[in-house]
C-alpha cells in the first residue's frame, strides 16, 4: 500500500488513476509520494519513506530539488500539461497590450447614468483608446518549449512575423515549430528586433533580470513586453522607468508585485496562466501517472533532478533501483554486490548523480548494494 500526501488540491481525475494499492491523504507523517502545486516545501523535513514528489505544473521553485537529489527523492513536473492554457492567455495579453481594451472597458463604466447621451459620449471619447493591430508586427519569443512553440505558431496564424531563440531546443520541438518562424542566434537579436516580446523560460541565476535597463535601451521604441513565465525575469524597476519615458509602451504580466500594481500602462493578472479546469486535470493526470510508473516499475519520466530512464520489466526478475553518485567504478562495485544473475540493466546520469536499474534473477541484497561508496538509495521492486 502506497501513501500519497496531497499538499494542494489535486484533481480527482488524476488521483483516481492511481487505483488500488494507493491511499491519498491531506495529512500524512511519512508518505511514499507527495503531490503538490504551489505549496512551499523548502522548510519541510522528509520522512524515510518518501520516494517521489510530483509537481502538478511546470515550475519547481517551491521544491528543494538539491536536498531531494541528495536523499534519493525523484522530483517530477508536468511540462506541456498547461501549455494550451498559458498560450491562450498570452494571446489575450498580446491583444490587451495593443488595443487599450482594459482602459476602454474601465472608462466605459464611468459613463453609466448618462442615459441616451452615452452613445455620443462613446463616439467622442473612443479615440483615446486607439491601438495597433497585431498583423504584420514582429513577435519575439524567448524560450521555445511546450508553451513558447504554441505561442509562436498561434501568432504566426494571426499574421505576425515571429522570431525566436532557445539554446536548448530539442529536435522534437524544432519539428513542431512552423517553418516560417525564424530562429535567431542570440536572445539579444530577438529582443532588439521585435515589436512585441514574450518570455517563456525558467527563472535561474542566468535568466534573472533578463530584461533589464541595459537590454531595454537596445529595444525598439514602443516595444510591448509580456511575462507569463516567472517573476524576476523582467526587472520591474527598469520596466517602470521605461514605461514612464515611453520606451516601453506596455508591460503585461501574470505576476503581481507591489511596485507595479496600479501603474500606468501595466496590466497585471493574478497568475491565471494555468487556471483552467482542463489544465488542472491535465497536470493531475500526468503527475499521478508519473508517480505510479516510478513507484511500481522504477521508471522515470519528466524528472527535474534525476535522468529520464525507462526499462521494460524482465519476466521472473526483481527490479533493483539504485540512485547513486556519478563516479568511476561505482557500477562495477554495485554489480559485485548483487548475488543474483543480472538479466537486464540500464544506467543514465544527470550531472553529479545517476540512476541505474537492474533486473535480477535470484537474490538482491539491498543492504549490501547500499553499502557501496557513492550509493544514495536502493529500492527492490518484486
Amino acid at each position: 500500500m502506497y501513501n500519497v500526501l496531497k499538499l494542494n488540491k489535486i484533481a480527482s481525475v488524476g488521483t483516481d488513476r492511481l487505483g488500488d494499492g494507493y491511499v491519498c491523504h491531506d495529512e500524512c507523517e511519512n508518505p511514499d509520494a507527495i503531490l503538490v502545486r504551489s505549496a512551499a516545501m523548502h522548510d519541510m523535513e522528509f520522512g524515510s519513506n518518501l520516494l517521489a514528489i510530483a509537481r502538478a505544473g511546470a515550475g519547481t521553485n517551491n521544491i528543494p530539488k538539491d536536498k531531494c537529489t541528495e536523499q534519493g527523492i525523484v522530483v517530477f513536473n508536468t511540462p506541456g500539461a498547461n501549455a494550451n492554457a498559458v498560450k491562450e492567455l498570452v494571446l489575450a495579453g498580446l491583444l490587451l497590450s495593443s488595443r487599450k481594451i482594459v482602459e476602454g472597458v474601465e472608462w466605459a463604466k464611468t459613463l453609466k447614468g448618462n442615459g441616451e447621451a452615452v452613445g455620443k459620449m462613446v463616439e467622442k471619447g473612443k479615440s483615446r483608446f486607439v491601438g495597433p493591430e497585431l498583423k504584420g508586427k514582429t513577435l519575439g519569443v524567448i524560450g521555445l518549449g511546450a508553451i513558447g512553440i504554441k505561442v509562436a505558431n498561434a501568432a504566426d496564424l494571426l499574421g505576425m512575423k515571429v522570431i525566436g531563440y532557445d539554446p536548448f531546443m530539442s529536435v522534437a520541438n524544432a519539428l513542431k515549430l512552423d517553418p516560417t518562424i525564424k530562429l535567431m542566434k542570440t536572445k539579444e537579436e530577438v529582443m532588439t528586433s521585435c515589436d512585441y516580446l514574450t518570455i517563456h523560460v525558467p527563472l535561474t541565476a542566468e535568466t534573472k533580470d533578463m530584461v533589464d535597463a541595459e537590454m531595454i535601451a537596445k529595444m525598439k521604441d514602443g516595444v510591448r513586453i509580456l511575462n507569463y513565465s516567472r517573476d524576476g525575469l523582467v526587472n520591474s524597476t527598469a520596466v517602470l522607468e521605461a514605461l514612464k519615458s515611453g520606451k516601453v509602451a506596455k508591460y503585461v504580466t501574470d505576476f503581481g508585485t507591489d511596485d507595479i500594481l496600479g501603474e500606468e500602462n501595466v496590466i497585471c493578472m493574478p497568475h491565471l496562466g494555468a487556471s483552467t479546469p482542463e489544465s488542472e486535470d491535465n497536470c493531475a493526470i500526468m503527475a499521478c501517472d508519473q508517480i505510479k510508473e516510478y513507484l511500481e516499475d522504477g521508471n522515470i519520466v519528466n524528472s527535474v533532478n534525476y535522468p529520464a530512464i525507462s526499462l521494460p520489466r524482465t519476466e521472473g526478475t526483481k527490479r533493483v533501483c539504485v540512485m547513486h553518485k556519478n563516479i568511476p567504478e561505482l557500477l562495477k562495485a554495485a554489480l559485485n554486490a548483487i548475488s543474483g544473475n543480472v538479466e537486464n540493466m540500464l544506467s543514465k546520469s544527470r550531472g553529479d548523480y545517476a540512476y541505474t536499474i537492474f533486473d535480477v534473477a535470484g537474490d538482491a541484497d539491498a543492504e549490501k548494494i547500499a553499502a557501496v561508496n557513492g550509493v544514495v538509495r536502493v529500492r527492490v521492486i518484486d
